[in-house]
C-alpha cells in the first residue's frame, strides 16, 4: 500500500473520529411534566451544552394547561410533543434522537413514540418519575377519580391508555429513574402496582433509584440523565 493511500486512509479515520466525537450527536427532546414548563429542564440543558450539544439540537416543547386535573394524554397536549419529536428527527445528523420525560411528560412522550411507531428512530428513552403503571391517587379504572388526568386517557391504575402503552416499543434503550420518596407517584404511601414500582417501564433496559422527591429526580440528576443517553 503506497504512502498516498495510507495518508488518505489516515485522514479519513481522523475525520471520522472527529465527526463522532464532536460533529454528530442525537438530537434530544426533553418533555416536562403536568403544569410544568421548559424551564424545568434548565439543569439538564446546561449539562447537555457543557458536553457539546448545540442549543439547536435540544428541543423542549411546552404542552398542557395550568389546570393539573384537566390535562391528559390525548388531544392538544400531544401536538407540541409530536412536533418537537418530528423537528428533532429532521434536525438530528445521526438520524436518531434521545427522549427524556419527567412525570406525566414521560408517559406523554411514550404515547407519541408508540402511536407513531418511532422506536427504531430513538436511541434512548429516559422516564423520570413517570407513572407508567398508574397513580393510586387516581384510583383504579373505571372507579377512578373523575378528572381528565385520571380518566380513560389518564393515569388511573388500569386505564385504557396505560394498558395500551404497556410493553409498547419506545427506543433501543429504555431507562427509568425512580424514588421511594416520590410525593406524586407514592402520594398514597404506596409506590407499587402489582408489586412493581409505578415508575418502572415494562421491557426497560435498567431502572435506577435515587433518594430525591418527585421534582428532585428531575432537577438533581442532570449529569446522570446525560450519561444514560450518551
Amino acid at each position: 500500500m503506497n504512502r498516498t493511500v495510507l495518508r488518505a486512509l489516515g485522514a479519513l479515520l481522523l475525520l471520522t473520529a472527529a465527526s463522532g466525537a464532536w460533529g454528530c450527536r442525537d438530537a434530544v427532546v426533553l418533555v416536562h411534566g403536568n403544569t410544568g414548563s421548559p424551564s424545568d429542564w434548565t439543569t439538564t440543558v446546561a449539562e447537555l451544552l457543557q458536553r457539546g450539544w448545540a442549543s439547536s439540537e435540544i428541543f423542549t416543547p411546552s404542552w398542557g394547561s395550568g389546570c393539573a386535573a384537566c390535562n391528559n394524554h390525548s388531544g392538544s397536549e400531544e401536538t407540541p410533543v409530536r412536533i418537537a419529536l418530528a423537528d428533532a428527527l429532521q434536525t438530528s445528523c445521526t438520524g436518531r434522537i434521545d427522549v427524556i420525560g419527567h412525570s406525566m411528560g414521560a408517559t406523554l412522550a411514550a404515547r407519541q413514540l408508540a402511536e407513531f411507531d418511532l422506536a427504531s428512530s430513538v436511541d434512548a428513552f429516559v422516564g423520570i418519575a413517570g407513572a407508567f403503571r398508574g397513580l393510586w391517587s387516581c384510583g383504579r379504572y373505571p372507579w377512578n377519580v373523575w378528572t381528565s388526568t385520571c380518566g380513560d386517557w389518564g393515569l388511573s391504575v388500569g386505564s385504557p391508555f396505560l394498558t395500551a402503552l404497556d410493553g409498547a416499543p419506545l427506543a433501543g434503550r429504555v431507562y427509568s429513574i425512580k424514588s421511594w420518596s416520590d410525593q406524586i407517584v407514592c402520594a398514597t404511601g404506596v409506590c407499587t402496582v402489582g408489586g412493581i414500582h409505578s415508575s418502572r417501564i415494562n421491557g426497560e433496559t435498567a431502572s435506577y433509584t435515587f433518594g430525591y422527591g418527585h421534582f428532585g429526580l428531575q432537577s438533581a440528576t442532570p449529569s446522570f440523565q446525560v450519561d444514560l443517553i450518551e
